[in-house]
């Protein structure tokens, strides 16, 4: 086991009604806010009601700054940034998804750095104070309510990129399972493809002796396994869904990856496809993490192996684990494509293969990437033609 540090100093409010203490929380940081949302949802659905009578009842000033969309974009990050310093505001408050929460995130750093926010993107700048951020979570995936990633899209080039700052993990998030009642399959399904993702660019680790966090990562993997079909299945069932939004937060905060080296290979290359195809982040995940498995395997058989029988329970062949691991990958394919009902092919998702030598270009333009085994240029390019 690696030595390491871990701060997670996120408030976790979570179970049913707990939106409407948003105003008493936010309260302990501002009397003047910026509320960042997406698309109006939450107007549909009641939510933005409940958080405005919370925050007026709290004498809670805030100014609205809706539109975030999904891979979130710079230019609306710029606005919020001009907004935070003209109107003097020094708190946060996202009411979304990982894309509203990294939108926030990425505001509150701005706010307080001195450069270009996307300076700190292109890693020619350190952040080094923020604003804070309160969430409410209405979509569990990307595990932003806990986490200290951003991840902003700019549209000039159509870059997708990212940081991690501790001083960006939100100082509380309000979860409400009953606030995901009402997302479409589609979102349900592409989440929890985004919560596996982030166990499993843990898990394959050239690190040893990490048992304890092996069997976390199994268990919360198979946590999500169970349930996520489950969720679509009966989406108003209140145990199910609070079982997909807390393994969604433990996937991400930072827990799992303690003393063990972590990959995010394939987080960087479906930045790439959508950045440039707009694709949902889940939906590119669920593509390009088997055929990364399929490319990199026979780097540690056994580790592949290890993962078929704990997580997929696959009866182990002691005399053929290549045979075993291979079963692994198939099935995590299989539960993709039959219980979530996404695709797994890049031509699934409708990405054509004429701009699979810019991504890799992209991908690998400050080196390669990842860490259970180094990638450059031509491996990015054959991942994706497996891909394809």
């Amino acid at each position: 086991m690696n030595n390491f540090e871990w701060v997670c100093p996120t408030r976790i409010i979570f179970g049913k009604n707990t939106e409407e203490r948003v105003g008493e929380f936010a309260k302990q940081y501002s009397n003047k806010i910026l509320l960042q949302y997406g698309k109006g949802s939450i107007k549909k659905t009641g939510l933005y009601d409940k958080v405005v009578n919370s925050l007026k009842n709290a004498n809670v000033e805030f100014i609205e700054l809706g539109g975030v969309q999904p891979n979130p974009r710079l230019s609306l990050v710029r606005k919020g940034i001009e907004i935070c310093k003209k109107e003097n505001i020094n708190f946060i408050l996202a009411v979304g998804g990982g894309s509203v929460i990294d939108s926030a995130k990425a505001i509150a750093a701005g706010v307080k750095y001195e450069g270009d926010i996307w300076e700190l993107y292109e890693g020619k700048g350190t952040l080094k104070e923020a604003l804070p951020v309160g969430v409410i979570l209405t979509i569990p995936a990307a595990g932003s309510e806990a986490s200290m990633g951003s991840v902003i899209t700019n549209e000039d080039g159509w870059y997708k990129r990212s940081i991690n700052y501790d001083i960006l993990r939100p100082v509380f998030a309000i979860m409400n399972p009953e606030l995901t009642y009402t997302l479409p399959p589609f979102q349900t399904a592409v989440g929890a493809v985004d919560m596996l993702t982030h166990v499993m660019e843990r898990y394959f680790t050239n690190t040893k002796n990490v048992d304890l966090t092996d069997r976390l990562s199994e268990a919360t993997m198979r946590t999500i396994i169970k349930y996520a079909p489950l969720a679509l299945k009966d989406p108003h069932n209140y145990d199910v869904r609070a079982q997909i939004m807390w393994a969604g937060t433990v996937a991400h905060n930072g827990l799992l990856g303690t003393g063990r080296e972590e990959d995010w290979a394939t987080h960087d290359i479906e930045h790439e496809v959508s950045g440039i195809y707009d694709v949902a982040h889940g939906a590119g995940l669920a593509v390009l993490f088997p055929a990364w498995m399929k490319y990199v395997y026979r780097h540690d058989i056994n580790r592949f192996a290890q993962y078929a029988t704990r997580v997929w329970n696959v009866e182990p062949d002691f005399f053929n684990l290549e045979k075993t691991a291979l079963e692994g990958i198939k099935r995590l394919e299989k539960f993709y494509k039959e219980e979530l009902n996404l695709p797994i092919t890049l031509s699934g998702l409708k990405v054509p293969d004429d701009r699979f030598e810019e991504m890799a270009e992209k991908a690998t333009e400050k080196g390669p990437i990842g860490n259970f085994v180094k990638l450059y240029k031509e491996d990015v390019l054959n991942i994706l033609k497996l891909a394809k």
